[in-house]
């Protein structure tokens, strides 16, 4: 349980201080960058990191691992050993302060050459006061959002370098050197250099924001695009676009009306015009570069404006040589092949000229024999899947399509892979369903397969695919959800963030206990037998085919087999000694409740194996009267469930015992009946029969 007590210990802080918000960022690794950069002042030395040292290991693990020819001969060197008068940033950040090195990370580069777009998102991620003058100690800080939190990434400036020149990251002049210390600071976060290969730059552009992001193909451009534009500038999202290239001779290629290839341009307006007394939608584009600019219709002084109004013209501002220029948006899905939103959470927003979307945010485990499910062609595991509710009550106002509804933007993100790159795990394939039920004022109702299996989801993400987001856009009737994430496979075991956003105020929460919900459709119980057993079946059918893919490790066997000697002891001493301690009467108590367990794990067991699938243990619980939440079944599970995830008789009924011993305790000193307890550091100590 130690990851559940520290998962809440984090949700207190964040509650109570902010602890991970824009505004108080969480020091990465407990580093504090005032107090190191102190101390270094203070000894006279220059830092050294040493979380991640400068050596083989912050490299990389294969195409940058200690013997590859990439990284033979590096040394690492602090700026003050590359140039005379090193600068952190000179006159500002531009798009020229990033080149790229012999790192395949271009996908991070355009996300770092967007942030020179907006000085005050550009502030937030690269706090400024930072040099190689005052006050310099080697030490750099940098903020980065990572799922879900704010924290502050501390590195010392010991960059990596070939024959005197900097091997990755580094501006065009040489001399500056923002670029190449976040580049640092994002491998850091990532465990390696190596672990940046490849990407979307969607990817870094969230981790600088905290947003969220939707693409779109503008070959297969949706209708009412437009008005999603106009309505995301309305809430302050972040707009980029760029044409795709089909070689790398096109890269930065100007075509004949002045459009680069292959460059971010962002989208700064968005804006209906009458021309002659027709209505015609333009967008407002800049290339950051601050010059070559699109020369046809609706640009700088073109006869298109002619047949605007004055007045209207001069609102518009269309005419400077400042690299913006307007477009019709009929040219812009002829032209431009890609368009990225980064849709920012409120507190990002520091303006009142915008609105801000509302914002909802989980973290969530599929955990390998509990709540690992798989996707919806596994119906024996789908069930046991996190879910996430959502009550959406107020329609959308000026709705893009024209029709009432609820704008909700769903992302699904898991965590962390780009760590795990060095172990060999590569991401999951991942989605999810939305089901609409109506849960009549219950709360923390956890829906089982009457629901999922039986009704058709109003709702899900376009597609399973192994990114590391898949983030999608709904238009949803006002009433109550339940959202299923889930990887496609089931015993896919991974950590992931849920993120909802909605343009009205939505009440939002994770399903914790499971108050079983049971809807108004007839069902016998001979169909519901037939379910489970062929659930069970396909179950099993997956846990063979996997075989040695999911042995636990030697130490969690020991610690298991402990616990199950444990409770035969407690269980054996109960029948032995129950005349003289528990009295013939409790004995009988104690007798019948064992034989009411063994007849739901009959219930469960319809193959005749003397085991269950450990993805039941929700609902068998249930059938016994215990209600437990996602957490505490995870434990059960690892605990008592053997290699292949099913749980034998003996370890059903010591989980019961003992779960009933903790019951009447937590009852025992819940003396108010509030539903919670404290304990003093004596009570807390743990028993030597109950662990």
């Amino acid at each position: 349980m130690a990851n559940t007590a520290a998962e809440l210990a984090r949700r207190k802080a964040r509650e109570e201080d902010g602890a991970g918000s824009t505004a108080n960022a969480i020091p990465f690794n407990q580093q504090d960058f005032e107090q190191l950069r102190c101390e270094s002042l203070q000894s006279g030395s220059l830092y050294c990191d040493p979380t991640f040292p400068a050596d083989w290991d912050s490299l990389g693990y294969n195409q940058l691992g200690r013997y590859s020819s990439k990284t033979i001969g590096v040394e690492w060197k602090r700026p003050t050993e590359l140039c005379s008068d090193p600068q952190f940033i000179i006159d500002g950040a531009k798009r020229t302060d990033i080149c790229q090195g012999v790192l395949g990370d271009c996908w991070l580069l355009a996300a770092i050459a967007s942030l020179t777009l907006d000085p005050q998102i550009l502030n937030r991620v690269v706090p400024p006061g930072q040099s190689f003058s005052s006050q310099y100690a080697g030490i750099f800080h940098f903020q980065l959002w990572q799922y879900g939190e704010w924290v502050d990434v501390v590195v010392d400036d010991r960059l990596p370098t070939k024959d005197g020149k900097l091997l990755f990251v580094h501006s065009a002049e040489g001399g500056e050197f923002w670029s190449a210390l976040l580049e640092k600071a994002y491998a850091k976060v990532n465990s390696s250099y190596e672990a940046l290969t490849g990407g979307s730059s969607i990817e870094g552009f969230e981790d600088f924001t905290g947003g969220i992001a939707e693409s779109y193909d503008l070959k297969e451009a949706p209708p009412f695009l437009f008005n999603i534009i106009r309505k995301a500038l309305k809430l302050g999202s972040l707009i980029g676009c760029s044409i795709n290239i089909t070689s790398s001779y096109d890269t930065e290629a100007i075509t004949g009306q002045k459009l680069v290839k292959g460059h971010a341009y962002s989208i700064t307006a968005a804006q209906q015009v009458q021309h002659r007394g027709s209505p015609v939608d333009l967008l407002r584009i800049r290339n950051p570069w601050g010059q070559v600019e699109w020369t046809g219709a609706w640009s700088d002084d073109s006869k298109e404006w002619d047949g605007v109004q004055s007045e209207e013209r001069r609102k518009l501002d269309h005419s400077a040589d400042d690299g913006e220029f307007w477009m019709s948006y009929t040219d812009f899905l002829r032209q431009f092949s890609r368009l990225d939103i980064c849709n920012l959470t409120p507190d990002t927003l520091s303006s009142d000229e915008v609105g801000h979307w509302n914002h909802g945010e989980f973290e969530g485990v599929w955990r390998v024999g509990s709540t690992a499910g798989g996707c919806r062609n596994y119906p024996a595991t789908f069930c046991s899947n996190p879910q996430f509710f959502i009550r959406l009550e107020d329609v959308d106002d000026d709705p893009h399509d024209g029709e009432d509804g609820c704008t909700a933007l769903i992302g699904l993100m898991q965590k962390d892979a780009r760590r795990e790159r060095r172990f060999g795990r590569d991401l999951n394939t991942i989605g999810f369903a939305i089901y609409e039920v109506q849960y009549k004022g219950r709360s923390n109702v956890h829906l089982g397969p009457d629901v999922l299996l039986r009704r058709t989801a109003v709702a899900r993400s376009q597609n399973f695919i192994n990114l590391r987001e898949v983030c999608d856009r709904f238009k949803l009737p006002p009433g109550e959800y339940t959202i299923v994430p889930s990887t496609f496979e089931p015993h896919r075991k991974g950590s992931f963030i849920l993120r909802v956003f909605t343009e009205k105020q939505a009440h939002s929460r994770q399903t914790l206990s499971f108050d079983s919900f049971q809807p108004d459709v007839g069902q016998n119980d001979r169909d519901r037998q037939a379910d489970r057993q062929t659930g069970r079946q396909t179950d099993r059918q997956t846990d063979r085919e996997r075989g040695t893919d999911r042995q636990r490790d030697r130490q969690a066997d020991r610690q298991r087999e402990r616990d199950r000697q444990t409770d035969s002891v407690v269980f054996n001493q109960t029948q032995m000694d129950g005349s003289s301690k528990l009295g013939l009467q409790e004995f009988h108590r104690l007798w019948m409740k064992i034989q009411k367990y063994l007849e739901i794990f009959k219930s469960h067991d319809s193959d005749g194996s003397g085991t269950m699938s450990s993805h039941e243990m929700r609902a068998v619980l249930a059938e016994a009267g215990f209600q437990v939440n996602s957490a505490v079944i995870r434990e059960i599970v690892g605990r008592y469930a053997d290699t292949s995830y099913a749980i034998d008789f003996d370890c059903f009924v010591g989980c019961l015992i003992r779960l009933e011993m903790l019951f009447k305790m937590f009852r025992t000193l819940d003396k108010k009946n509030q539903g919670k307890i404290q304990l003093d550091l004596q009570q807390v100590e743990p028993s030597p029969v109950l662990v």
